[in-house]
């Protein structure tokens, strides 16, 4: 008689935009038992994910602010249920509107910056970042891609662990949440749906340009992928 299967984990995503998904982190989910599920902000409830929590909430990229809840109230409902798994230190994984999402949820600004950051450049890791699983992103080579005009303050109680010349809060833990406003999801085989959904904010944005995008990815990509595949599963692992 052959045993049941182990049940997975569940990995509950909130997604803005349907081309900014998991990216490489769906494939270490995969390897590490979790099964994703993406609910797509201001279509799908999120009630069942306060009732039932899961074992791994991702909130992800997407163009709106995290102060518009007036203008889009589904934000409401995504800052509650961070509040509640910042409440609980339930492992959460933001990515760029993610991370300005539970900055704001801790207490924390969130506001326009002072200029878009757009495209690729390497992050400088804080001691604490270096003594992090988010080390696997630091070296002379390596570079992240950047896509952000909001930036936030430190949230009260939070561990700064990179920057860039161009912001501060570039990635921060808070317990068993991790954050990140750059973007180490990032398939480089899927980029071209980034350069197509975002052309307009690419267009109205000084110094960014299409091919010069294309090209830093074809020549960062790869490293990316392989560095952010080491981090995120180093980072589950850890969870316990």
């Amino acid at each position: 008689m052959s045993l049941p299967a182990p049940a997975k984990k569940r990995a509950a995503v909130i997604r803005f935009l349907q081309f900014e998904d998991l990216g490489t982190l769906s494939d270490v989910l995969s390897e590490r038992g979790y099964a994703a599920r993406y609910y797509d902000a201001g279509v799908d409830a999120l009630a069942p994910l306060l009732e039932a929590p899961p074992e791994l909430l991702v909130v992800l990229g997407g163009p709106i602010g995290a102060y518009q809840e007036e203008l889009y109230p589904c934000l409401r409902e995504v800052l509650g249920l961070l509040a509640a798994r910042a409440a609980a230190d339930a492992p959460t994984l933001l990515i760029c509107l993610g991370a300005q999402l539970l900055a704001r949820a801790l207490g924390a600004r969130v506001y326009a910056g002072a200029h878009k950051e757009l495209g690729w450049a390497p992050l400088t890791l804080t001691p604490a970042g270096l003594a992090s699983p988010l080390r696997h992103l630091d070296g002379p080579e390596a570079s992240m891609l950047h896509w952000h005009g909001d930036t936030f303050d430190l949230p009260a109680g939070a561990v700064l662990l990179a920057s860039t010349g161009a912001y501060r809060n570039q990635a921060y833990s808070h317990g068993r949440l991790l954050a990140f406003q750059c973007h180490p999801e990032l398939r480089a085989a899927h980029f071209e749906r980034w350069l197509i959904g975002h052309a307009c904010e690419i267009a109205h944005t000084p110094g960014a340009d299409v091919g010069a995008l294309r090209a830093a990815t074809l020549r960062h990509g790869a490293a990316l992928e392989a560095a952010a595949h080491a981090m995120f599963g180093e980072w589950l692992d850890g969870l316990g």
